[in-house]
């Protein structure tokens, strides 16, 4: 194939096509250990400056302490949705250097995190698992919980599970699956 033979849209693989941002999930679907470790496992595998891997999860299946505790944390708009998923996972960067007001661990950190995620989001989609990334939560209130210290920082939260509404639907406000266009998210392309 040559360049000229590519399609005028691009074509995505089923799994990244078909994703979307559920916020209600099936209350009666569960994880198992080994779809936590996949994910997990995923998230290992992600690349990061110096391979630095700057990233720790907190996991917390529906009915465990951990989800419980992390519950409380959730903000209105969360609360109202992300209970009902099977598994909760705070996703932390670490953002300094020990014992330092030092920002310099690593530039990349968070982003690194991101490509964590990304990875262990596409891990559960290809294990049939739905995933919401948000930040809609009381960081501070996390990282006192789980004792999480200040050189770490709760930065996110994904909630896997099945999704209990298609990918269509609009089912709350700003669920809608509209995207800019290629030309709008590209600053310059020759």
């Amino acid at each position: 194939m040559t360049l000229c033979d590519v399609p005028a849209v691009p074509e995505l693989h089923p799994v990244l096509a078909e994703r979307f941002s559920p916020v209600r999930f099936d209350t009666s679907a569960t994880v198992t250990t080994n779809h936590v470790d996949a994910l997990l496992e995923a998230a290992r595998r992600a690349p990061s400056a110096g391979n630095s891997q700057p990233w720790k999860f907190i996991v917390a299946r529906r009915g465990d302490t951990n989800h419980a505790q992390i519950v409380r944390y959730l903000a209105r708009s969360s609360a109202q949705w992300a209970p009902g998923a099977s598994l909760l996972v705070v996703n932390l960067a670490h953002v300094r250097v020990e014992g330092t007001e030092d920002w310099e661990f690593s530039e990349f950190a968070r982003y690194d995190l991101g490509q964590a995620v990304a990875h262990m989001t596409i891990q559960g989609l290809a294990m049939g698992l739905d995933a919401h990334q948000f930040r809609a939560f009381d960081r501070e209130g996390i990282a006192a919980e789980f004792a999480v210290p200040s050189h770490w920082e709760a930065t996110s939260m994904t909630a896997f599970g099945t999704a209990a509404h298609a990918a269509g639907e609009i089912v709350a406000p700003g669920t809608s699956r509209d995207r800019e266009s290629l030309d709008d998210i590209t600053w310059a392309r020759n």
